[in-house]
């Protein structure tokens, strides 16, 4: 997800850390209410709730806000969502993945198509830049847990085929990509050397970035800001890269 964690940093510099939280929790409480309506309460045997628990807690989510969360799924509250995955072109002709939850399938995609066509950017049909990315496994841990070298033996010890590590003053520590049927397994692996991830999911790896200039960074930034702040949309993946100098202007 090249630029995708720096857009992250930008939006808590401007001071929306609450807005952001806020909107984090709803989201990976949904997470764990489908999950635990379609594969049971019980963690151990639900691999999908497993997970979902295990972002939460990664995050910070309160207990009494998991467990809610995971009751609601369990007494077959809430609605029935659909999982959907959209795909379209941003400014600058990047590629973007959307992945959505949601109880109205019509108000989602209208919404998406809105987010698209409001900043520079078109809705295509699902599979138009899918063949873009790969599907990847994607476990993140923060850059307190250990430096690059300490973290690339561990990944490689566990099975994983790459690491990016982002030890700046701004970045966000280490992320590991393996094989997405391995995920489990290297993330057992790593939990193993390193403890538990602060977050472990499928993801979609771009295979090659397009580079954004200054003309068109500041529109593909409002793009994907409009994406995440949508209540259905889960996850949002694109293949652009931005330089250093041209991010700075956007802060």
């Amino acid at each position: 997800m090249a630029g995708h964690s720096k857009f992250k940093n930008i939006m808590h510099r401007k001071g929306r850390q609450d807005a952001v939280r806020s909107k984090m929790f709803a989201k990976l409480s949904k997470e764990i209410t489908v999950a635990s309506k379609m594969g049971g309460p019980d963690p151990d045997g639900n691999p999908r709730l497993r997970l979902a628990i295990q972002n939460a807690k990664g995050q910070s989510m309160p207990k009494d806000n998991i467990q809610r969360a995971v009751e609601k799924g369990s007494v077959g509250e809430g609605d029935d969502y659909f999982e959907i995955r959209y795909e379209g072109y941003g400014p600058g002709g990047v590629a973007v993945i959307v992945e959505a939850l949601s109880d109205n399938k019509n108000r989602t995609a209208g919404n998406v198509r809105a987010c698209f066509t409001k900043n520079g950017g078109q809705m295509g049909e699902t599979g138009s830049v899918g063949f873009m990315f790969d599907r990847v496994g994607e476990i993140k841990y923060p850059a307190t847990i250990g430096d690059e070298d300490t973290i690339m033996e561990a990944a490689i010890e566990a099975g994983a085929e790459d690491v990016i590590s982002d030890m700046t003053e701004d970045g966000e520590g280490h992320t590991i990509y393996c094989g997405f049927e391995d995920m489990g397994d290297v993330a057992s692996g790593l939990e193993a050397s390193l403890g538990e991830a602060e977050s472990v999911n499928p993801a979609w790896k771009p295979q090659n970035a397009v580079p954004v200039g200054e003309d068109k960074a500041g529109t593909l930034m409002k793009l994907i800001a409009a994406l995440e702040d949508d209540d259905d949309v889960q996850n949002v993946y694109s293949n652009f890269e931005i330089d250093d100098e041209v991010m700075a202007t956007l802060e």
